[in-house]
């Protein structure tokens, strides 16, 4: 392709990107946007993989090993072979043996491996404990988005309403109809609506602001959210969310891993009062001479003894030991760690405890705030129609002479008070809605 080809395809491109505009974002999508973008959750999936890792080495020490052991010795020589330590069967000692270790009798091994799992339980529920955190943040935000647009919508039919009466008034005016003061107190009223307006865009810009960060990879606030406000929904009865709550809280769960583990924290802290056995194998070479056979056998008045002299002397071979530990003393400090570890048990068992209440708590607040809202919503509907209608009739009676330019900046600010609280009624609700939701595990 040649270069002016390339260019009218990379226009191209650019013009469809700008004919698509920004994208619009639904509820559900910046739920699954945060929880892929925000590093809350990444965090949490960060701790749940290294502690996938602890469990993965807890097995790996219930099995036997392999090691490669490599040692050269130099001693000090005193006259003879052997050289002067006691441990050291010659001046050079050559250590170049294969090492398989097992324990036999190891049962904390066993509890360390039921502990990292009941850990890695606690960090699976803390990645969803932060997702249900992120996503009601994401709600409230995304609705907060919702209501701001609303109410500049609002501030720019106040607007156009200020800019009505300003004009009814000038031409008032002309007419001889009304006073100068009239206009003077619609134009004070215009501006301020145009003040307002403003101030709602400044709201918009901000709340967008607080949700781009968390949805996308590279923040933006180019974006438009969808308006659900006035949908149909319907609150599910209370019985049945509590139910679903209880089924799908990351909390309880959290918890209830968290009481596992301690459980298996006083196994592991007990299982010190018990004996072990290990067993080690050396299979390789532990000779002066790093050499499979020496090609002459070196007199060192100990080990060598009485056959020394025999040339050719074998240098590979094997040995094993094993190794049994008894626990005699340790001043207390196993009975502490029991001790310690059941204090930790208690702790976890208070902490569903409280998990419990407040799961308990927080969906009863949420159930009562949508109950509230809704039952609030017709109530702020019908008053945002008698507040129109009476901004209607007010403007109508200020035209045949009958009310004041005060009486119609009244009835202006209480038309658009009206709608407002309409529109945080409606938010309100939403959002108590989608916080139940998410309580319950359906968000």
């Amino acid at each position: 392709m040649s270069m002016t080809g390339k260019i009218l395809a990379l226009a191209g491109a650019a013009g469809v990107l700008l004919a698509q505009g920004p994208p619009e974002i639904k509820l559900e999508d910046a739920i699954v946007r945060a929880r892929q973008y925000a590093g809350q959750v990444q965090s949490a999936n960060s701790v749940t993989a290294q502690a996938k890792e602890d469990t993965y080495q807890a097995r790996a020490a219930r099995k036997p090993t392999l090691n490669a052991f490599n040692q050269f010795i130099y001693t000090e020589g005193n006259g003879t072979p052997s050289g002067v330590f006691v441990a050291n069967d010659g001046v050079h000692v050559y250590n170049e043996q294969a090492v398989v270790h097992q324990d036999l009798l190891a049962i904390g091994r066993h509890a360390e491996v039921d502990r990292a799992l009941a850990a890695e339980a606690v960090a699976k529920a803390k990645v969803d404990i932060a997702s249900r955190g992120l996503t009601q943040t994401v709600i409230q935000d995304y609705y907060a988005i919702v209501a701001a647009q609303r109410k500049s919508a609002n501030s720019r039919r106040a607007v156009e309403e200020a800019e009505r009466f300003f004009d009814i008034t000038q031409k008032q005016e002309r007419g001889g109809e009304a006073a100068h003061a009239d206009v003077v107190k619609a134009q004070i009223d215009l501006e301020q609506r145009r003040r307002d307006l403003a101030e709602s865009q400044l709201s918009v810009d901000k709340a967008k602001i607080a949700l781009g960060v968390m949805i996308f990879p590279a923040f933006s606030a180019e974006f438009s959210v969808v308006d659900d406000l006035e949908q149909p929904s319907i609150l599910q009865p209370l019985a049945e969310a509590q139910a679903q709550a209880n089924a799908s809280s990351p909390d309880l769960k959290a918890a209830a891993a968290g009481i596992q583990q301690s459980e298996f924290d006083i196994k592991l802290a007990r299982y010190q009062y018990i004996p072990s056995l290990a067993v080690d194998f050396f299979y390789g070479i532990n000779a002066n001479q790093f050499a499979v056979r020496s090609a002459e056998a070196q007199a060192t008045g100990r080990s060598t003894l009485p056959n020394y002299e025999v040339e050719g002397r074998k240098n590979l071979g094997y040995s094993a030991q094993a190794t049994l530990n008894i626990p005699v003393w340790n001043w207390g400090a196993t009975r502490s760690k029991v001790k310690q570890a059941e204090l930790r048990r208690d702790q976890a068992e208070l902490d569903l405890s409280i998990a419990r209440k407040t799961l308990e708590g927080s969906l009863a607040a949420a159930y009562k705030e949508a109950s509230g809202a809704f039952a609030q919503i017709e109530s702020l509907r019908k008053s945002a129609n008698l507040a129109n209608e009476s901004l209607r009739l007010t403007l109508l009676r200020y035209q045949a002479g009958e009310a004041t330019a005060l009486e119609v900046v009244d009835a202006q600010n209480t038309a658009n008070g009206a709608r407002n609280m309409l529109d945080d009624g409606l938010s309100r609700y939403r959002v108590a809605l989608a916080l139940l939701a998410s309580l319950t595990g359906n968000l």
